[in-house]
């Protein structure tokens, strides 16, 4: 999925899908200008001298500024894949971006629903445990998460599909996969170790908790700890069964989930492993630090393990795909 130059037009997908495409893509990006404007709100009003008790003013305007910044990117990526010029994008930054954004939101739609029926908020983190949100603020931040993740979820796979056809087509197994042994031990090792640790948290596990703040990893806490450990295993099974061609299956299957689930490990990190270190705020994390920078390190490594394998799979597919 490399290269920069205009992609080979191809209509293989039909019109149905890519209807669907572009619905999917301008709503998600509708979804997450909600977002965007609460996040504008609240920088506005930081300015204005509102700013959450637990923080200051210049740590709360970063914040939602480095948010806004992501919604901007967010947006962006939605309507790149509902239009037509979406396909004359630079393939690298596109897929980076692509990668990203699906890591942080397709995996939490199991999430969504567990969360609203057990109690949890899907966007508690998100307010950076600030004071609490009017009802207006959080039903905005709530479509926009959902809207976009679900917009991802239907949009992004039938762009990929459109723009490299030869890669996501055919059946596990009808190729050869260059997968080294020890690459694919790496990633086992890896996503084992964070599965466990995250379950064992899911669990109601206290190993690595701080015990001043064990009662943070709440019913929602557990519930993200699980999702996580789902989509790891999910992620490198995906990956075992690219390499081995076992069980037979259509190929975008493991590649779809492989995509989300090494995204998903390396944007999540990526985001907490900073707050965890520098608790702007008066951030705290159940766990110890020195666990969250661990964790956090793992899984960034894991993503970028998992990642080159799925760019490995896709590689020899993609003669003459640009």
């Amino acid at each position: 999925m490399s290269g920069t130059t205009t992609p080979v037009e191809t209509d293989q997908v039909g019109a149905r899908w890519t209807a669907a495409r572009v619905v999917a893509g301008y709503g998600a990006a509708l979804s997450l200008s909600l977002y965007l404007a609460v996040k504008v709100v609240w920088v506005v009003a930081a300015l204005l001298g509102h700013t959450p008790s637990t923080f200051t003013d210049g740590d709360w305007v970063l914040l939602n500024a480095v948010t806004i910044a992501m919604a901007v990117v967010g947006i962006v990526l939605g309507l790149v894949l509902a239009q037509r010029w979406g396909r004359r994008v630079p393939a690298s930054p596109l897929v980076f971006f692509a990668w990203a954004g699906a890591g942080f939101l397709i995996p939490m739609i199991p999430y969504m629903p567990f969360s609203a029926v057990l109690g949890g908020s899907a966007g508690a983190g998100d307010s950076g445990g600030g004071d609490a949100a009017p009802s207006w603020e959080l039903v905005f931040i709530g479509i926009g998460f959902a809207g976009m993740a679900l917009g991802l979820a239907i949009a992004l796979p039938i762009y990929m599909r459109e723009r490299w056809p030869t890669a996501f087509v055919g059946r596990v197994g009808d190729h050869p996969v260059p997968l080294g042994r020890f690459h694919l031990r790496a990633l086992y090792i890896l996503v084992a170790a964070l599965a466990l640790l995250w379950t064992h948290w899911a669990a109601g596990g206290t190993l690595g908790l701080a015990p001043a703040h064990r009662d943070l990893m709440d019913v929602n806490g557990r519930l993200l700890a699980g999702n996580s450990a789902l989509w790891a295993v999910l992620g490198a099974a995906a990956i075992r069964t690219v390499a081995t061609g076992r069980p037979r299956m259509p190929w975008w299957i493991p590649m779809a989930l492989a995509f989300a689930s090494s995204g998903s490990l390396f944007a999540w990190a990526v985001w907490k492993l900073p707050w965890a270190l520098i608790r702007p705020g008066g951030y705290a994390t159940a766990e110890y630090t020195a666990v969250s920078v661990v964790q956090h390190g793992l899984s960034v490594t894991a993503g970028i393990v998992m990642l080159a394998a799925l760019l490995k799979a896709a590689r020899p597919r993609q003669s003459g795909v640009r």
